[in-house]
């Protein structure tokens, strides 16, 4: 079997990687650093020659509106077009939950469109749709003014990024769901408080204001806008394990499931 990861120098797509060639899966990495352009096509059409399964997990190189817009509307139609000469049989691709609830977000209008073009493909598929990741919103925290930082106090259920290449790595090896699947981490919290517990952890003086109109992505967040539907999967890390682990560089190892 030949897995193609799309954006396979990622965050995601880096974990995956090795995920599944720890199992001895034939894998290729594609991205723009390995020679693969989805938006140019530069070496699309190789890449997935004799692919069974394509798994996308490409970002944006810009977040506003317009950039992710345009980026996600070519590489996925040159994707899914590629993939169909190729005569891919199972087509997975990385969402975020609360897609639907946040489409006055530019950014979030093109992972709308993103999931549509995959929907109307043809193609066999599987949209895995997670929730934020622990190192984004510890990114964010970071990222604040030099006095404070002001973020919304809306709930969210957080997963750490491996656990999402974890879970990747089990739909690329199932039978296609021709639907989407929601994934969470084990707890919920407020944003805000997870701020607090990101500063205190790293001893940032600074202070965290709560504020209901503070944008995410250009939208705004009602209190349950990123929180998963009745049955997610449930990843395993907790929060704290993974900031401490996270701290000391002690990256967090888990048993590949066999099934």
């Amino acid at each position: 079997m030949k897995i193609v990861v799309v954006g396979g120098s990622g965050r995601i797509g880096e974990k995956l990687v090795y995920n599944l060639r720890q199992d001895d899966y034939r894998v290729l990495e594609a991205s723009p650093s390995f020679g693969v352009n989805t938006v140019t096509r530069e070496g699309l059409d190789t890449a997935l020659t004799g692919a069974d399964v394509v798994v996308d997990v490409t970002q944006a190189p810009a977040l506003d509106g317009p950039s992710a817009l345009a980026f996600f509307e070519a590489s996925g139609r040159n994707l899914l077009a590629a993939a169909k000469v190729a005569g891919v049989r199972h087509h997975v691709a990385l969402s975020i939950v609360g897609t639907d609830r946040l489409q006055a977000s530019g950014y979030f209008q093109a992972k709308k469109l993103q999931e549509d073009l995959i929907k109307a493909s043809g193609l066999p598929y599987s949209i895995l749709r997670s929730t934020q990741f622990f190192e984004f919103i510890s990114g964010v925290v970071q990222d604040g003014t030099a006095r404070d930082v002001v973020i919304s106090p809306a709930q969210v259920q957080p997963i750490a990024a491996e656990d999402v290449a974890e879970t990747l790595a089990d739909i690329a090896l199932s039978p296609p769901l021709n639907g989407t699947v929601e994934v969470a981490g084990p707890d919920r919290y407020r944003l805000h408080e997870l701020a607090r517990e990101v500063l205190t952890a790293l001893e940032d003086p600074r202070q965290v204001t709560p504020d209901q109109d503070a944008p995410y992505f250009g939208a705004r967040l009602s209190d349950a806008s990123l929180l998963p539907g009745e049955a997610p999967l449930i990843a395993e890390t907790r929060f704290h394990d993974w900031l401490s682990a996270s701290l000391q560089a002690t990256p967090i190892v888990h048993q590949r499931r066999q099934g």
